[in-house]
């Protein structure tokens, strides 16, 4: 049991840093899960959503922080814009992606915009200089890291396991300043309408126990509480 858990953890790491935690949107898991889809555990890249559920009586037991992510700004390799730090981001005639308000890394990325902007050296004007350089909203993490990666744009936000492996040779990342670092909590929660409920609950305390922890750290994300 415990062999096959830590091979399923391994394998969701996985496939959360190659295609996003949010290559589908938390909204539309929720309604698929809401209509009924089968499925044991929900875990999301921001809390909103399991509260959506938990106001819905969905959830088994309580909801665990998993994981954390920070986020990080990114601009291509060939740096074609030459931006040499986030404060670049609001330079004329860069061409910033992000993605929708309606997704997660959408809200932490305009926070960061806004936090930044607190800054003296930003300047209060700051989000709003580096807001008009947005030249698209696409649907998710991975579909912004793509298009700085390609250089179809010049820079974008994402979470740092987005920026890892083997994209990383096509990227450049600028870290947030500490007094504004903003860090994303992944909830976990088994569902009521869970087919295996023992399974379920065991997935999601292994997920949580030092061991999940481990393999979730291996994978660049930062541990749970």
């Amino acid at each position: 049991m415990v062999r096959n858990t830590i091979c399923l953890l391994s394998s969701c790491c996985s496939r959360i840093c190659a295609e996003s935690s949010e290559a589908r949107s938390d909204s539309a898991v929720c309604e698929s899960i809401e209509n009924g889809a089968m499925a044991d555990v929900f875990a999301s890249a921001d809390q909103p959503w399991m509260v959506h559920l938990a106001e819905r009586d969905r959830l088994a037991g309580a909801v665990r922080v998993f994981a954390r992510n920070r986020l990080v700004g990114i601009v291509p390799a060939t740096n074609p814009a030459r931006i040499s730090s986030l404060r670049d981001f609001s330079k004329r005639g860069v061409k910033l992606v992000l993605t929708g308000e309606a997704v997660p890394i959408g809200l932490y990325a305009r926070e960061a915009l806004r936090r930044l902007s607190q800054k003296p050296e930003y300047g209060q004007d700051f989000a709003r200089r580096a807001l008009a350089n947005l030249v698209s909203e696409e649907e998710n993490v991975r579909a912004v890291v793509t298009k700085v990666q390609l250089g179809e744009a010049d820079a974008g936000f994402c979470y740092t396991t987005d920026a890892l492996g083997a994209v990383a040779r096509y990227l450049r990342t600028f870290p947030m300043p500490e007094d504004v670092d903003i860090i994303a909590e992944y909830p976990i929660a088994a569902l009521k309408s869970a087919p295996s409920a023992e399974a379920a609950r065991a997935f999601v305390d292994f997920v949580v126990s030092p061991e999940g922890q481990r393999i979730l750290a291996r994978f660049g994300f930062l541990a749970g509480s």
